[in-house]
């Protein structure tokens, strides 16, 4: 039986793995789809980089929950209102630029929260978040690369980057938004405030839209909720897509 404490952990830590999970599994779908042949590769490479990461949070956060679960039947054998993820990372590809906008909002925030893990009093999460770390370096360097290459390229190009930018940014929120299971890691020194991440993220987003010539929305309603295993349809489709091979012939094994 676990304390309460143990339990909050295994969440906090089934949230991380859940946001690469999902963004791993939106990614890979670009395979053969994207604009040029070096993106169809780096995507595919970020899109493993990230399902790496997945895989050590989930199996950690199966060891926490203490319920027998591996890696596996936690990414396949969970439902929709299980998943701990952001919202963020659940909105569809759509065109390059959306794919290029959100990547660029989820990058930014996964370096400053991993920044924060890697000084973790919990050993396991500070050695995941640290390798973590150096892969997000490079996913965040691309991303911003192409954020401003868009957003200062061609009139459409700019266009396109501009209504994701408007899209999304309603799903960002959630990222800046602290709970009762926040708020104890912090206390124990495990996790970080969120809420404290939210003005250095602004000021490199204010920064690189600058350069990109594109326009921060203003405030608005939040959209939140995927923490709290609430979300749109959109992880619906995304875990039908994953799961459906494991739940089909549950007795398969690699």
């Amino acid at each position: 039986m676990t304390t309460p404490f143990l339990d909050a952990r295994a969440q906090y830590v089934l949230r991380l793995a859940d946001n690469a999970l999902v963004l791993a599994q939106r990614l890979c779908a670009w395979i053969g789809h994207a604009p040029v042949m070096e993106e169809d590769v780096a995507l595919a490479n970020v899109s493993l980089d990230l399902l790496g990461q997945a895989r050590l949070w989930l199996a950690y956060a199966g060891e926490l929950e203490g319920a027998g679960r591996d890696e596996d039947a936690l990414a396949y054998h969970r439902d929709v209102r299980e998943f701990r993820n952001v919202l963020l990372v659940e909105r569809p590809n759509g065109d390059f630029a959306a794919t290029t906008v959100r990547g660029y909002l989820y990058d930014l925030w996964a370096h400053f929260a991993l920044s924060e893990l890697a000084r973790s009093k919990d050993d396991r999460i500070a050695g995941i978040a640290q390798k973590a770390l150096k892969e997000n370096a490079y996913h965040l360097r691309r991303s911003e690369d192409w954020l401003v290459r868009l957003g200062d390229g061609t009139q459409e190009s700019r266009e396109r980057t501009q209504r994701a930018v408007n899209d999304l940014w309603r799903y960002t929120g959630e990222l800046f938004l602290g709970d009762d299971v926040d708020a104890l890691m912090q206390s124990r020194g495990i996790g970080f405030s969120p809420e404290a991440l939210l003005d250095p993220w602004l000021e490199r987003v204010r920064e690189s839209f600058s350069t990109a010539t594109l326009e921060v929305p203003a405030d608005a309603w939040m959209q939140r909720g995927g923490k709290q295993g609430v979300h749109t349809e959109a992880l619906g489709y995304v875990l039908a897509e994953m799961q459906v091979l494991p739940r089909a012939m549950p007795e398969a094994t690699w």
